[in-house]
């Protein structure tokens, strides 16, 4: 069964109202969407991912009159949006990474738990596959996605030994991919696999994660109405810096004038933090669900 990450707090923060209407920029399962149904709000859930999707509709049919799914990515929310939502919104969630149904589905290539092909779309009509990546790029260029998206402290030698790898035979599926990276690291020796940021680093890649989360950011704050609130829950720290850096911006401050008084400074639309800092997980939440670990919950709510 799949478990939303931090619902209650989601809920708490967003505070849906009957007849409210928010929209969950990443569907995945419907866990958050179905309590905001629940109460009575109207919900608009976008997922990029079809599978995901239709899953999903069939197992929130009986709020179908309240539930409008919509394929696409949050990042263009503002065009998705346009004939749904012309009024504006009352809330937005959007729950970063890698939903808990593409991590245990082989198929779909995330994870190296079990072997598949090494895909990572999460939108499989059209785009380059993890394996395209990995076999065409130059160690350079892998190496600059090892680091920039998963912080790997061994980049240019994993880089290496996946070009070598690929001189031989292509990398096709997952476990050939954490073959090469494991014996690259040196083995396991702690609790975290040494695939662990490879995979994490290539999957933000291939979906260009944050590019749309800066989009999907900036097109979201513009959608709410006065009084809306925006929910954003991160798994990765380049992931919470952006959405910590945004929110910021555009809570802005004051600042003192030279003949007196104050201004506010910031970029609009003007926000108001909800959450002064990243809420976590309980220890309750993290022993019934791991990957609640790292996650970190910010919401801001229009001026």
């Amino acid at each position: 069964m799949h478990v939303s990450v931090l619902a209650e707090e989601v809920i708490e923060g967003l505070n849906p109202k009957p007849g409210g209407l928010y929209v969950d920029g990443t569907l995945g399962g419907g866990g958050h969407a179905q309590r905001i149904l629940e109460r009575g709000g109207r919900v608009i859930g976008i997922d990029q991912d079809a599978d995901v999707l239709a899953e999903t509709v069939a197992r929130l049919s009986m709020w179908r009159e309240l539930f409008t799914p919509v394929h696409g990515n949050f990042a263009d929310m503002k065009s998705l949006l346009e004939n749904r939502a012309s009024e504006g919104v009352d809330g937005i969630l959007l729950d970063l990474g890698v939903s808990s149904f593409q991590l245990d589905r082989s198929e779909r290539g995330f994870s190296f738990q079990q072997d598949g092909p090494l895909d990572m779309r999460m939108d499989r009509s059209g785009g380059r596959t993890a394996a395209d990546w990995v076999n065409t790029l130059s160690r350079e260029e892998l190496a600059e996605i090892l680091r920039a998206y998963g912080e790997e402290p061994a980049a240019w030698r994993i880089a290496g030994a996946i070009v070598q790898a690929r001189e031989e035979k292509p990398l096709t599926t997952t476990l050939e991919l954490a073959d090469v990276v494991s014996k690259a690291s040196g083995g396991r020796r702690g609790r975290i696999h040494p695939a662990t940021r490879t995979f994490q680093a290539l999957r933000m890649a291939v979906n260009d994660e944050l590019g749309a989360l800066e989009r999907g950011l900036v097109d979201g704050l513009n959608l709410l109405v006065s009084g809306g609130r925006m929910a954003v829950i991160s798994f990765h720290s380049l992931e919470d810096r952006k959405v910590k850096q945004t929110f910021n911006k555009h809570a802005g401050r004051m600042e003192s004038l030279p003949q007196g008084g104050a201004r506010w400074v910031g970029e609009l639309p003007q926000m108001r933090k909800i959450t002064r800092k990243a809420v976590r997980a309980s220890d309750g939440e993290t022993a019934d669900n791991p990957r609640s670990r790292s996650a970190k919950l910010r919401i801001v709510e229009r001026v």
